[in-house]
């Protein structure tokens, strides 16, 4: 964790100068498995001595070979796969390595198993895998590939041991990273509270940790900011039971915003459609997830319908790994599971867990007061509580209106 922060801080801060190199060795095709990329698919910190990017260092990463694999989604979600894989071609790019994306042809462990063994054929010695449908197949396939690099992002380490039937599965070479999306979701609810709306929705896609972190979080949040406020508040809450928006979850969307839903937090790769298209109908507002969706959803549906987005820092973390790995510094990382979240309370961006700069900053919630929040959270003044095991979210105050699964 010491490195990793460190390293953060150096990607954050040298990013501008990287940036103005390029490279004609990177791959940006993919095979001929995976659609066509295109160029518009778009806890403390620790002191630790970030990797140099000298000449031996440069030398080495034009013989680095990435691949990502999408999960159950593709490149062009406009959320998690997405950012994933333009922070890998970003990097691979300024970088001068090699960089291609590979999609299974179905949502399976053993689709996905099938493309990781076809990049690792393909010569791909670093393979970054977005969410914890990859848990099973990591496990697959580790222990027979020792020289391939496993990068997991927002995978637990529940995942693995659920997979391997091994309390505390760990390999050489497999990093994993979760997130404290509760922070986020928190931070989330609690805007939408401070900026007067009383009649919340929350929409899930699958009742999975990295899915309900963020709901469990917005309804404390939001809990807290009702008490604070002495506000009556309203909350919805109901999982799409799939990771993608239809006319039946939308149907469903439809019914709480014409009885008065005003904002939805839609969390949960491509099921933010179907909370985009009932709001639109009634001028309601969205909540993004996992990174900036302000620019995706008002640009589609009008500008001003995203209030905020509640991120989870891939970026970073794949800028983190991929330094590491260029410098020769695996061994910090291999074998280890990170939870990542709070780093400073002063710059925001270099925190893991929080809100989007787009946020739409109003008299009543401003960005002090999101600064203020943070360090509260950050000091431990501010317990945000997170039980991947419950059932359901709690309240004290709001009144919570849980549905399960609409499917």
């Amino acid at each position: 964790m010491k490195k990793l922060i460190a390293l953060a801080l150096c990607v954050c801060m040298s990013a501008s100068l990287v940036a103005c190199g390029s490279s004609s060795s990177t791959n940006e095709s993919a095979p001929s498995s995976a659609p066509a990329a295109s160029e518009a698919a778009s806890e403390a910190a620790n002191e630790a001595e970030a990797p140099k990017a000298e000449n031996d260092t440069a030398a080495a990463t034009s013989d680095l070979k990435i691949a990502m694999v999408t999960d159950s989604g593709d490149i062009t979600d406009q959320s998690f796969n997405q950012n994933t894989y333009e922070s890998c071609k970003e990097w691979a790019e300024a970088n001068g390595a090699s960089f291609t994306y590979y999609k299974p042809e179905g949502d399976s462990t053993s689709d996905r198993v099938a493309m990781m063994e076809r990049a690792i054929e393909d010569g791909y010695t670093t393979l970054v895998l977005p969410g914890y449908l990859f848990g099973e197949a990591i496990v697959e396939l580790a222990d027979e590939n020792e020289d391939v690099k496993f990068v997991g992002l927002d995978i637990s380490q529940s995942d693995l041991d659920g997979a391997s039937n091994e309390e505390g599965y760990k390999r050489d070479n497999v990093f994993i990273s979760a997130y404290k999306g509760e922070i986020s979701g928190y931070l989330a609810g609690q805007a939408a509270v401070k900026m007067g709306y009383k009649k919340l929705g929350f929409l899930g896609g699958m009742a999975v940790p990295g899915v309900t972190s963020f709901g469990y979080g917005f309804v404390q949040g939001a809990d807290d900011a009702a008490k604070e406020l002495g506000a009556d508040v309203e909350l919805n809450y109901a999982y799409a039971n799939q990771f993608f928006g239809d006319a039946d979850i939308t149907a469903s969307m439809d019914t709480w915003c014409q009885n008065g839903t005003e904002v939805i937090f839609a969390c949960g790769g491509g099921v933010w459609t179907s909370a985009a298209e009932a709001a639109a109908k009634t001028d309601g507002k969205i909540i993004g997830v996992d990174v900036d969706q302000a620019s995706t959803i008002d640009g589609k549906y009008g500008e001003g319908m995203t209030i905020t987005s509640a991120l989870k820092g891939l970026k970073p973390t794949v800028n983190t790994i991929l330094n590491a790995i260029a410098a020769d510094d695996w061994a910090s990382y291999g074998g280890t599971t990170q939870t990542l979240g709070l780093v400073s309370t002063d710059d925001l961006s270099l925190n893991y867990v929080g809100l989007a700069d787009s946020t739409v900053w109003t008299d009543s919630f401003t960005q002090d007061d999101l600064k203020t929040l943070i360090k509260k959270i950050y000091d431990g003044e501010v317990t945000v509580n997170y039980d991947s095991e419950a059932e359901e979210p709690k309240a004290e105050t709001l009144t919570l209106n849980y549905q399960g699964n609409l499917k």
